[in-house]
């Protein structure tokens, strides 16, 4: 028994000591051949520095890379192969376009220009006016209103057989720029603006310095400034005239009464078909100081329509 506890005795000491645990000097060598510390105590200590603080430990597992900096996904290149826009698009968007403007400008307003000294004082060269196209569609032109039509070569009997324009030409000479280009003006194809004096019914006198009486009465006209000059006897270059306005037509003559190539100077007659008249001025939007409505209230005393009896044309 005394023998028995010596031995373990002697064992305790031993694992105090660092010494193997099983006294056999073969399993006692220290781990990894260093040799002279003792296997346990070598153990604890490799442990104790090989092991990493706890704050230390990777957050990711070493097998994964290290994270890079967080950037913008990039996007992703545009695919050409299919996606190619269609040219026919930009030029279905120009037709579309000029289409519509074309029908506006055929059809329901356009602009125009003076270019000449018929209507002087009241309009003057190069003033830009606003013609439109609806009203005529409903009524009759009215005494007074200021009208648009298709030059007398394009309707005057004598006139139109030297000079026909399809309505082609017409519209290619009437572009803007377009007219510009030489070989391509036509008389046919120009358009006249003057003032409407007499409506159908109407008994019309011109005199020779171009004053006009409608059914007897003497026409009130403050912006006819310019009248025809008259020798002593009352004559002068300019015609007169004495008739009666036929269905469907007016008479139309230049405020510049002694430089007005109208009605009074046509060959094939002095009256003007509705049908002729491409619409009716009413608004001057150039020059911005003179910018404003166009005058065309009635000229005829108490704006009375046509009463007298319709006689043929002298």
């Amino acid at each position: 028994m005394a023998a028995q506890v010596a031995t373990n005795r002697s064992q305790w000491r031993q694992r105090l000591e660092g010494a193997p645990l099983w006294g056999d000097n073969q399993r006692g060598r220290t781990i990894g051949g260093i040799g002279n510390k003792p296997n346990l105590a070598y153990f604890l200590e490799s442990r104790q520095r090989n092991a990493l603080p706890e704050n230390d430990q990777p957050s990711e597992p070493a097998s994964q890379p290290a994270s890079e900096p967080l950037s913008t996904p990039a996007s992703p290149a545009p695919q050409t192969a299919g996606t190619e826009e269609n040219p026919w698009v930009f030029w279905r968007g120009v037709v579309i376009t000029l289409a519509v403007a074309l029908g506006i400008r055929q059809y329901v307003l356009e602009a125009r220009f003076i270019p000449s000294g018929s209507m002087l004082p009241g309009l003057q060269l190069q003033d830009r006016l606003l013609v439109e196209k609806l009203t005529y569609r409903s009524r009759a032109p009215r005494r007074g209103e200021i009208v648009v039509f298709h030059a007398p070569h394009h309707f005057d009997p004598v006139l139109k057989l030297d000079h026909q324009a399809g309505p082609l030409r017409c519209l290619l000479v009437n572009l803007p720029l377009v007219n510009a280009l030489p070989g391509l003006q036509e008389p046919a194809c120009d358009a006249y603006i003057k003032r409407v004096v007499a409506v159908a019914g109407d008994r019309v006198v011109v005199d020779p310095r171009g004053q006009v009486s409608v059914n007897g009465r003497r026409l009130k006209e403050p912006y006819v400034t310019n009248y025809c000059p008259v020798d002593n006897h009352g004559l002068g270059p300019c015609r007169t005239l004495n008739t009666v306005v036929p269905p469907k037509h007016v008479l139309t003559l230049g405020d510049n009464r002694a430089n007005s190539w109208d009605g009074r100077f046509w060959p094939g007659g002095p009256f003007l078909p509705e049908s002729e008249i491409i619409g009716r001025a009413f608004w001057r939007f150039w020059p911005f100081s003179s910018a404003g409505a166009l005058e065309s209230r009635d000229p005829l005393p108490g704006g009375a329509a046509a009463t007298a009896p319709a006689t043929s044309p002298r």
